[in-house]
């Protein structure tokens, strides 16, 4: 017997508090202008899992399942889907009424066009959906099949950074006959994209024919309203002129403000602090395992060895406030994926030790690459810091510093960085962290069978309680192979807002529907 399971039914029925704008006159005309710190290298929402990508692309497309306040998948553009009895084979029913930003009617040939796209291009389809295809049932139904059941396809299906977008056929047909990113964005959502000047500016407007789920909103899902007209994302790298532009007032939303000078924005006048609840991001060092010194784990194991993660976070991130010391692939509150088994190898501090393992590794005088950019300045910082860390234990580096976008394009190459900086944001599940399994084929090239083999032992797991010694297991094999170090996690970054800018939310990433200015 299938199970059916209809939108209404699995949404969330609580509603985040949209601020106080009804009491005031909301401007329908309004504009956002937003200080955001880093430039996107592409906003085809398939090939990367950067914040500056999807913090934009959220907002121009939607895809079959979002997350909701608790981090559960609900349906977005689907309306209803059934489960076949071996819990292999969905079947999703599309909702009607929707329309692509161009004005064409959204149609299953368009969501078997993305998603199979997106299947064979992302981190998250290579990974944790390998050897799916969707397949067209009739014009509003589409089906795929697993190899094996999983606990975690509607959680891939929603993921947040890898974001899963349904665009027109033809956009994926010119994508794929090219081979070449999307640059054309049109999508379904509430925003449409006006005008995109690289490394200056990107423009948002509000596209009038939105239908939007009537659902109270949570979280990404249910109801979303355009309430502001346009939005502008300025690409302001230098964190001093994004304070300054808070301090007067320049800027409507101010984000990646400097963590040094964050204080002297709670006495600004017309200005407030918005804090994220949840969230944050593991902060780690990834390594290229394809080529290169770091691809011999016992030097992998060396650098490991001679951390000190306090100090090497204090310097990163200058205050306690904005990092937590932990060793976990998961976040404590989500008590599914949180482990303490890596724990012994984490934060160890041991220079003589990793002296040591620097020469029985075979280590012979070649130089590490540390790639970074000042565009993210806690992760140079870090960067700073891995290069002495590798001079005290006889290693020799160098640092080679870019913008952001040439950072994303080199890091594809194994052959232009050894060591770098990264910071992932939280995610609903272990596997969502594209850094883990070999078939992703993420920059770093992991490649451990026997993580790939846990991976998908807690997909195929009864019920996530019961996948719980694997997921020790996990984080212990994660410490032993290091894809990368998780030196801990950072507290959401708050976002400085002017004081008629209401309703403005957070979940992994900015809410920028459901926000209104009240006129003065």
């Amino acid at each position: 017997m299938k199970m059916l399971f209809s939108a209404a039914t699995l949404l969330l029925a609580a509603v985040l508090p949209l601020g106080s704008a009804q009491a005031q006159s909301v401007d329908r005309n309004a504009t956002l202008n937003i200080a955001y710190g880093n430039r996107p290298g592409t906003l085809d929402p398939y090939l990367t899992t950067n914040n500056a990508t999807s913090d934009v692309d959220r907002h121009i497309f939607e895809t079959l399942f979002t997350i909701n306040a608790k981090f559960e998948p609900v349906p977005e553009l689907v309306q209803s889907y059934t489960l076949s009895e071996d819990r292999k084979t969905y079947t999703f029913v599309l909702r009607d009424g929707i329309h692509f930003h161009d004005g064409q009617p959204l149609t299953a040939d368009d969501v078997v066009a993305s998603m199979n796209r997106w299947l064979a291009v992302s981190t998250q389809g290579k990974a944790n959906l390998p050897g799916v295809q969707f397949s067209k049932v009739d014009d509003k139904t589409v089906t795929f099949t697993l190899a094996a059941p999983s606990l975690i396809t509607l959680n891939v299906l929603a993921d947040v950074k890898n974001i899963a977008a349904i665009m027109p056929k033809r956009i994926i047909d010119a994508a794929n006959s090219s081979k070449k990113p999307v640059t054309d964005l049109v999508g379904t959502g509430p925003y449409k994209l006006a005008e995109f000047k690289p490394g200056d500016y990107l423009h948002l407007t509000r596209y009038d024919q939105y239908q939007s789920r009537t659902e109270p909103a949570s979280g990404l899902s249910g109801q979303k309203k355009a309430d502001v007209k346009d939005i502008w994302f300025r690409y302001i790298t230098d964190e001093s002129t994004r304070l300054a532009g808070a301090m007067t007032g320049e800027y409507d939303l101010v984000f990646q403000l400097p963590k040094d000078n964050i204080d002297t924005l709670s006495s600004a006048p017309d200005l407030s602090l918005f804090q994220p609840q949840g969230g944050g991001s593991l902060i780690t060092y990834l390594f290229n395992k394809n080529q290169g010194p770091f691809a011999n784990v016992k030097l992998r194991q060396a650098f490991n060895l001679a951390l000190d993660v306090h100090q090497t976070l204090l310097a990163g991130y200058s205050d306690p406030r904005f990092f937590k010391e932990d060793p976990s692939l998961g976040f404590p509150d989500q008590v599914d994926w949180y482990s303490e088994a890596g724990k012994p190898f984490w934060n160890q501090h041991k220079l003589d030790e990793a002296r040591a393992l620097v020469k029985t590794s075979g280590y012979n005088g070649e130089e590490v690459v540390i790639i970074a950019t000042k565009e993210y300045a806690e992760l140079y910082n870090l960067a700073i810091v891995a290069q002495q860390v590798l001079k005290q234990i006889g290693v020799k580096s160098r640092l080679d510093v870019y913008d952001w976008p040439t950072v994303l394009q080199r890091r594809q190459d194994p052959k232009n960085f050894d060591l770098c900086a990264l910071e992932f944001s939280m995610r609903q599940v272990l596997h969502q962290y594209p850094f883990l399994d070999s078939r992703a084929r993420f920059p770093g090239l992991s490649n451990s069978p026997e993580i790939d083999s846990v991976l998908d032992a807690i997909k195929q797991a009864p019920s996530l309680q019961e996948a719980k010694p694997l997921v020790d297991k996990l984080n212990v094999l994660s410490w032993q192979y290091l894809p990368v170090i998780v030196l801990g996690r950072t507290t959401p970054d708050a976002v400085a807002i002017k004081s008629n800018v209401k309703g403005f939310q957070d979940l992994i990433g900015p809410i920028l529907w459901n926000v209104s200015v009240t006129q003065p």
